[in-house]
């Protein structure tokens, strides 16, 4: 990873030795680091106002606030935390609602290690990692923004096609950015504005419209 920032992780979970697991895992990428732990939805929201956090690991199911309503204030109060659902749900409800509620990843527990390190790498970066065994749940979501009046092609500008393009193939904001020769500031309002547009919450939802509606090309390969 060369000389790049520590990433600063939260870990909220009910389960003790789950949360000391995790920990563990984390404190072997040299990357990454463990600045608090929560054991529900209330003390994540807590600890992400003192500690500012660059990840939170979250747990759905937790005593008192649960993990999608703590998800939903840190996404709006805290976009520059970003949120990583990981939890034994594969049900379509827990998915969309925490999709919607704006996390940027979800996972299961069973996930390999080097998957979820992967994935706070990717969400500290700005992008999206989705479990694979949920994929019919996204397509069922693909449905559900099928059946919104689409916006077409020609209601948008090059530069918003090419940030959905990117945004598509896994790219953050300061790799867009760079890609197009813009601030990142600039990549960030523009794709607030884009999101309004299309009438979709965040870059996953984005994703999800832009490839049901053929906006962008379906991904192929993973981008290295």
């Amino acid at each position: 990873m060369g000389t790049e920032r520590v990433i600063r992780v939260l870990i909220a979970d009910d389960h003790d030795l789950f949360r000391e697991g995790l920990r563990q895992l984390i404190e072997t990428d040299d990357h990454i680091a463990v600045v608090g732990e929560a054991a529900n939805g209330q003390e994540a929201i807590e600890q992400v106002k003192a500690l500012r956090p660059d990840v939170v690991l979250m747990d759905i199911s937790m005593p008192g606030l649960d993990g999608i309503r703590a998800t939903e204030y840190i996404a709006q109060h805290f976009p520059n935390t970003h949120v990583i659902m990981l939890t034994m749900y594969q049900d379509d409800e827990y998915v969309i609602h925490a999709i919607r509620a704006g996390a940027k990843s979800y996972l299961v527990k069973s996930t390999k290690a080097e998957e979820l390190l992967r994935a706070i790498h990717v969400a500290a970066e700005g992008g999206s990692a989705i479990d694979p065994a949920l994929a019919p749940v996204l397509m069922r979501e693909y449905q559900r923004l099928l059946s919104r009046t689409p916006v077409g092609r020609q209601q948008l500008s090059d530069r918003e096609l090419a940030m959905l393009r990117l945004l598509s193939q896994g790219y953050s904001n300061r790799q867009i950015a760079e890609q197009l020769n813009l601030a990142e500031s600039t990549v960030k309002n523009s794709l607030s504005a884009l999101f309004q547009k299309l009438g979709v919450r965040d870059r996953t939802q984005a994703v999800i419209y832009a490839i049901s509606h053929g906006l962008v090309p379906r991904p192929t390969a993973e981008r290295r």
